[in-house]
């Protein structure tokens, strides 16, 4: 076949054009500029569905089919902190390695055709040890984090222009070619500003920060969250969950409406009960920021992932925004992935509509109005009809025409006529997260344990007049530092009725203790993150004579916000015996010996030579400050692996000399169940065989009992009605008008197994009225008596299938099913094909 040059120039103008619309074109330098309206690349006019993916919260191995999801979910950005202490952990000596390579990351962003929003901080908060900052500079003389003070702003520049010279050199801003079209300096800065009014030091840091910024000649705009003073050209930007209704617009009409924070759920801290965002509620904040001008909003986080090793802000979990759309193993879930996917697609339906039309409002009774985007005297016009109503329906007329708006959602009409998307109505599919032991890996588990000798004080070699300050103390090289003292007894200190016991008490400002008295555990107490401190009163066994009080003192982070950071502090206040018969010791100042770390820790017995350095026995019941390990294979298949830790109580767990974070299921939330048992272990950390698991529990536990897991989510489900639209695919924009490009545009239950799986069983099937959720489906007093044959029919076997409301005539079954609302209730399982 013969092809014209002037085709060939056509095809690539075309494919140029396409690329530019829907993603950013690589190795193209781009001009990156705005105005009131949106961000403009190359001239062009865009909108922006935008994901937080933090490259340090997963590994380089789970990077790209993690990117290819967040693209097939419909986003063309991808945003990212950068982490100042994992990258300069020590003054002067750098890091961008495994999953700190931020230029491989960006370049797979690049690569997977999407743009990149790089918040460089250099606080990030993000619920991230010290919010980004590394240790040692909180120890440089006169220092005052983010103010206007010398100290912190020389550090703060160099490391700013260290980062944005890497970016340069590797041409990753847009007008070297690159995908970074937004950076941020600073983080939410309005909440501590009023901290630092001592001679205008905030207003001043503000302004020397965007100045600074700026200056550093990035080439796109900078952004600073929740910054409504923010100099100019820096945009001020909107963090939240409703940022449609609570965000008054920027500082300056020539600045665009973005949202940088769209909160899918909420982090959660050790205590916490689950954290819940509906998909609807998610879908309705997007729907409704676009209606009033906005033109990017950014899931925080889209991809939450895991806090790895003792990466986390005090008392925040290892787990990490577990709800977001990819959940923390990287898999879908849904319906909040595939529902917000459809919205992207409905609002893009409007794109041409939002940036020709004039923005004009129309009530259309109480609490329900039409938001429309028209450009006179053509054919273009987006509107977007919405019910704030939390309980009640609302059927409105608009222009003519009846719609029924469900409780607190907002149709989305890309030709003021067509409703293509309901925020209410989910047409996606819906799954459930499955945890399965797995075989191979507890084939030959056998568990040993090395327990570590509880310290007197001559076998420390630190020492000071009273226990230390944690955070100066440890410098963020454990979590963990023994402090002991001892005290001598005389028989007639010591009560004289059998029933009066003395009682050792602690009070600390955090976080957690675990307390030992001649050896033997005493007891743990901890606070939490709402309140710090605690007090410990446990009852002791004094002897006669000489008597050794050890304290195993913890950190669980050190915090993420606020002001003055740098003064924070944790840790023991006062030592005191109660309930003698001289009355009350006190053993604050009694002179304490101390050691940063555990011995097994300074040891490192969670690698394979260090573990040679101790001698381990066979695993006992309910030991404290306890070594365990054992080795195991490569679990089957290639599900994600996770440790189940139900039997556990808290400490820190190892494979392969990798740290998987801490875990704290003796914690409970208010329902009474731990906050997180599950944890997870990447499989580019698995070998195929021997791989060392190893834990460090502080307070006892049952070791046989943890189980090493595999995850999927191969129960897949669809909830539709006669009341839902037909798939946003079934529409497609030709000009100025929407057409329908589906054979049947009445709902459709649509279904698909993950890649190389099929439909093996049909679990729950209903042509009626069912109700539940997906994993709880129940059957209402209707249904049709050949819904699980239908459906086996349209499905078993299969990827993927499409089961029509209409496949049964509910309607013929008569009685109870006259004049219902027919719906379609299914719930599958996949697996691999046999």
């Amino acid at each position: 076949m013969i092809v014209s040059v002037q085709a060939v120039i056509a095809a690539a103008i075309l494919s140029l054009l396409v690329s530019l619309s829907n993603g950013a074109a690589r190795g193209v330098e781009k001009t990156v500029t705005y105005d009131g309206r949106s961000l403009i690349i190359n001239g062009r006019r865009e909108i922006f569905f935008s994901g937080s993916i933090h490259y340090p919260r997963s590994v380089p191995e789970m990077w790209p089919e993690i990117l290819q999801k967040a693209k097939q979910g419909g986003l063309n950005v991808i945003q990212t902190y950068v982490f100042w202490n994992i990258h300069e952990p020590v003054e002067g000596q750098f890091n961008f390695k495994g999953n700190y390579d931020l230029v491989k990351f960006i370049k797979m962003i690049d690569e997977a055709g999407m743009y990149v929003t790089l918040r460089i901080g250099p606080f990030i908060e993000a619920e991230w040890n010290f919010g980004g900052f590394p240790y040692w500079l909180k120890e440089k003389p006169n220092i005052e984090f983010r103010s206007y003070n010398q100290t912190f702003m020389n550090y703060m520049e160099k490391y700013s222009k260290m980062i944005i010279d890497i970016m340069k050199q590797e041409k990753l801003f847009a007008p070297q070619g690159g995908p970074i079209i937004l950076a941020q300096i600073e983080n939410e800065y309005n909440s501590v500003q009023g901290v630092y009014m001592d001679r205008d030091k905030g207003k001043k840091y503000v302004q020397w920060a965007a100045k600074m910024a700026v200056g550093l000649g990035a080439g796109v705009p900078w952004v600073m969250c929740k910054q409504k003073d923010a100099p100019d050209p820096v945009i001020d930007v909107c963090n939240g969950r409703h940022c449609g209704d609570t965000y008054t617009g920027p500082n300056k009409p020539n600045k665009p409406f973005l949202w940088t924070e769209n909160w899918t759920a909420q982090y959660r801290v050790f205590g916490d009960p689950p954290s819940q965002r509906s998909a609807e509620d998610l879908a309705y904040g997007v729907a409704r920021f676009f209606s009033k001008n906005g033109t990017l909003t950014n899931y925080y986080m889209y991809h939450g992932g895991t806090n790895f090793g003792r990466t986390t802000s005090t008392f925040v979990t290892t787990r990490y925004y577990d709800e977001a759309p990819l959940d923390e193993y990287g898999l879908q879930r849904e319906p909040k992935w595939g529902h917000l996917r459809d919205l992207h697609s409905a609002l893009k339906l409007c794109k041409k509509a939002l940036f020709r039309g004039h923005a004009g409002v129309e009530q259309l009774g109480s609490g329900t109005e039409a938001r429309l985007y028209e450009d006179p005297g053509t054919k273009i016009c987006a509107a977007f009809l919405s019910n704030s109503h939390t309980k009640g329906s609302a059927t409105v007329t608009f222009r003519g025409q009846k719609y029924l708006l469900p409780p607190y959602s907002i149709s989305i009409l890309p030709d003021c006529k067509t409703v293509v998307y309901n925020t209410q109505r989910i047409v996606s599919q819906h799954n459930s997260r499955n945890f399965i032991k797995s075989t191979a890996a507890h084939k030959n588990l056998k568990w040993e344990m090395s327990t570590e000798t509880i310290p007197v004080m001559g076998d420390l070699e630190g020492f000071a007049k009273t226990p230390r300050e944690l955070y100066s103390f440890l410098k963020d090289r454990s979590d963990y530092a023994w402090f002991v003292t001892s005290i001598e007894v005389n028989k007639n200190d010591l009560p004289m009725k059998k029933k009066i016991t003395p009682v050792l008490q602690v009070s600390s400002l955090g976080h957690a203790m675990v307390a030992f008295v001649n050896g033997n555990y005493s007891g743990t107490a901890h606070g939490s993150n709402v309140a710090k401190g605690f007090v410990f009163r446990e009852p002791v066994g004094l002897k006669a004579g000489k008597n050794s009080i050890a304290l195993l003192c913890m950190t669980l982070g050190l915090p993420n916000a606020g002001g003055y950071m740098e003064r924070k502090y944790a840790g023991v206040e006062s030592v005191s015996i109660l309930g003698m018969n001289t009355g009350t010791l006190d053993l604050t100042k009694n002179g304490w010996t101390n050691q940063v770390g555990v011995n097994g820790e300074l040891n490192e017995v969670f690698t394979q030579e260090g573990s040679q350095k101790v001698k381990w026995t066979p695993a006992k019941n309910g030991t404290s400050v306890t070594w365990y390990k054992a080795y195991f294979d490569s679990p089957e298949g290639k599900d994600p692996v996770i440790l189940a830790m139900g039997s556990m109580a808290k400490g820190m767990m190892w494979v392969n000399g990798k740290c998987l974070g801490r875990y704290w299921v003796s914690y409970l939330s208010a329902l009474g169940e731990p906050t997180q048992s599950e944890y997870h272990i990447p499989r580019a950390w698995i070998k195929p065989k021997d791989n060392l698991l190893v834990i460090f529990e502080e307070t006892g536990g049952k070791p046989w009992d943890i189980e090493i897991q595999l995850v999927n989510r191969d129960t897949i489900c669809s909830l539709i009605s006669a009341l839902h639209p037909a798939h946003v695919k079934s529409w497609q924009r030709h000009d100025a008008k929407i057409q329908a490009v589906a054979d049947d545009m009445n709902p459709i239950a649509q279904l698909s197994c993950p890649k190389k799986k099929v439909v093996t069983n049909v679990e729950f099937a209903s042509f009626g009225n069912p109700y539940g959720v997906c994993g709880d489906f129940e059957y209402g007093n209707c249904t049709a008596h050949d819904s699980k044959q239908i459906v086996e029919q349209y499905c078993l076997g299969k990827n993927r299938c499409q089961i029509p409301l209409s496949a049964s005539k509910v309607e013929t079954y008569g009685g109870l099913c006259s004049g219902i609302t027919k719906t379609l209730a299914v719930q599958m399982n996949c697996g691999r094909k046999t």
